[in-house]
């Protein structure tokens, strides 16, 4: 049994104005990648977290085919909420879960076992400008205001959804964690964030993250060892759509 992650699949099967093979070289057909990577790496006995940004339907009718494609997959498949799921309301979260029972597992406010470990999470979020930067040098000169404190409101409504997660494990007799973001934990303004304290202070082993695409973006955040945590970036992209493994 082990435990693998890949974030932002983007997929469009429904949605061919969604495409994303302008993006680069890396996601041209990119769909077939994650077939057949997948199907390389994860075993039917694995579990495979899909670390948000799942389809780009805006409702479940139009992500139908998307939602087929990720059932294909092998594994148990866990779901992360990205900034693109339109379809994934958090208040249905429940309704999801109850209708694709047995074939995927939406996480918000809620926790997955993974042996004695809890998989905890939601979609996070992180302030991403806009910045005012020196040509010259690449330096932060200043940033937009206004949308820092905007940012600030939604980190905090995250915040307390991965603390509802984590009190969901909790009251279950949980004690060993694995955090799961779809937004990098941290600002490129930061070191530090109430997602990497909460993370801390539950004493998580791992912290895996997507979100972040092209080379310039992939070292936005942690990756490795911070503070007794690992984290991990897992966008589709930055992997060429190769799940990484996370925990046997």
């Amino acid at each position: 049994m082990a435990l693998f992650a890949l974030g932002d699949l983007h997929l469009a099967f429904q949605r061919p104005d969604k495409s994303m093979d302008a993006m680069g070289p890396v996601w041209v057909r990119h769909e077939e990648k994650i077939l057949k990577n997948c199907r390389e790496l994860v075993r039917p006995e694995d579990t495979l977290v899909l670390v948000g940004d799942h389809s780009w339907g805006r409702r479940l009718p139009q992500c139908a085919k998307d939602m087929e494609f990720i059932m294909s997959l092998p594994g148990r498949k866990i779901l992360i909420r990205g900034n693109h799921d339109m379809f994934w309301e958090p208040q249905k979260t429940e309704a999801l879960n109850q209708q694709f029972a047995g074939r995927l597992f939406f996480l918000q406010n809620n926790f997955a076992a993974y042996g004695e470990y809890a998989i905890v999470g939601t979609k996070g979020f992180t302030f991403e400008g806009p910045f005012w930067i020196d040509r010259l040098t690449g330096r932060i000169l200043d940033w937009d205001k206004e949308e820092e404190a905007h940012a600030a409101k939604l980190v905090r409504r995250e915040a307390a959804r991965l603390e509802a997660s984590f009190a969901a494990a909790r009251k279950a007799g949980y004690r060993k964690f694995l955090v799961f973001l779809h937004y990098p934990p941290t600002s490129i303004l930061e070191s530090d964030s109430i997602f990497t304290q909460m993370a801390e202070q539950y004493g998580a082993r791992d912290v895996v993250y997507a979100h972040c695409h092209g080379q310039a973006q992939f070292h936005d955040s942690h990756r490795g060892l911070y503070h007794g945590v690992c984290y991990h970036l897992v966008s589709g992209d930055c992997l060429d759509f190769r799940p990484e493994r996370i925990l046997d």
